[in-house]
């Protein structure tokens, strides 16, 4: 199996959904490349969440990453973006 295949990926649709409900108007409508943009985009965001909840999980000497970890990286990932 390639390693492209194992990796988590956002489905379309479910991406779609979440944008949908930022939308104004109902005619508004997505292209299936902005969709797949975003939900890469999406993918990198939750992956830097993930990289850095693990770093300040073990800055605080913790075998597991809790969401408390995640709560105090929040605020650096959203100016980040």
């Amino acid at each position: 199996m390639a390693e492209a295949d194992s990796e988590p990926c956002l489905k379309k649709e479910t991406v779609s959904k979440l944008l949908a409900n930022f939308f104004k108007e109902d005619k508004t409508r997505l292209s299936g490349d902005a969709v797949l943009l975003m939900a890469e985009m999406l993918k990198i965001f939750i992956q830097e969440a993930a990289v850095r909840s693990q770093k300040q999980a073990e800055a605080e000497d913790c075998q597991q990453v809790d969401i408390e970890h995640f709560e105090k990286i929040l605020p650096q990932l959203l100016l980040d973006f």
